[in-house]
């Protein structure tokens, strides 16, 4: 007998994913967890129906949020990270030695303690000294802060659900004043292809435009994403994704990928046509 995951993209695609097993099944109190095992991508984390990530691809997803802004910013120190409950971007800020604080914001313990039992690829270093966990919600932790943060990275699911509140006017104005003049936020940014995933990302832009005085969109290729053409937000007030990106001193750190490098940190904000005219369309006009 064949047993799949299928995830529907559109009312009209879907994609499906043979799996060998399903290793967990629960219901948090804010959302349903699963993980399966396939043969293709390895292990598979899906809330409440929507896949998050696999062990095949999750490395593009989590080294674009993280190496692109430290890429740019020299002195990046304290670190907010909110949701990102499977580690994938705590592993990979953990690979800095100059960072000295990172503190994580989740609002569901269910999935960091589901992540520590059955992903532990992306859930490695949740015990480095440097991180604290706060098990709270995102949008409610950081209204409590100003000046305080270097870098704030926002790896939310998708907006709807738990993750709603990560893509109001409100949030991103918290995230402007939780920083240092000199800081950045980088965001996931959701698909620009499909009608649905581009309204959302269209908003989310218009949100953070209002807020940050730069602010630019990159992509990356994720195959199990819808559409696998997903975007990233960076924003700050100080530093310019291009011309700020310390490309010499970045290779310095001898930190190895397997995505991220600083040619394609370049290439990545040189977006399609379609693309650059949905941004724009939003830009400056007001959403309700």
């Amino acid at each position: 007998m064949e047993l799949w995951f299928s995830e529907k993209h559109t009312p009209h695609v879907k994609l499906s994913i043979q799996v060998d097993r399903q290793l967990y099944s629960g219901e948090s109190d804010y959302q349903r967890i699963d993980v399966f095992e396939s043969h293709e991508f390895g292990r598979l984390l899906v809330l409440d129906g929507y896949l998050m990530l696999t062990e095949k691809d999750e490395f593009i997803y989590h080294e674009m949020l993280v190496h692109v802004p430290m890429a740019v910013h020299p002195m990046v120190k304290k670190v907010l990270v909110i949701g990102a409950g499977d580690g994938g971007i705590v592993r990979e800020l953990t690979r800095y030695d100059t960072i000295e604080q990172i503190d994580m914001v989740e609002i569901d313990k269910e999935v960091v303690d589901v992540c520590r039992q059955f992903l532990p690829f992306t859930a490695s270093k949740f015990d480095d000294p440097r991180v604290q966990i706060h098990f709270q919600d995102g949008l409610k932790y950081v209204r409590h802060f100003e000046d305080a943060y270097d870098l704030i990275i926002v790896d939310s699911t998708d907006p709807f659900g738990p993750g709603e509140g990560l893509f109001t006017r409100e949030f991103y104005g918290n995230c402007y004043k939780a920083l240092h003049t000199d800081g950045i936020m980088v965001n996931q940014h959701e698909s620009p292809f499909y009608p649905v995933d581009a309204v959302a990302m269209q908003r989310a832009h218009k949100r953070i435009v209002e807020s940050f005085a730069i602010s630019r969109v990159y992509q990356a290729h994720i195959p199990t994403y819808p559409s696998g053409h997903w975007l990233f937000g960076f924003a700050s007030n100080c530093f310019h994704p291009i011309y700020d990106l310390k490309a010499k001193e970045w290779k310095k750190r001898e930190i190895k990928t397997r995505y991220y490098n600083t040619n394609l940190h370049r290439g990545a904000f040189a977006l399609p046509n379609y693309v650059q005219q949905l941004l724009e369309d939003v830009e400056h006009v007001d959403l309700v």
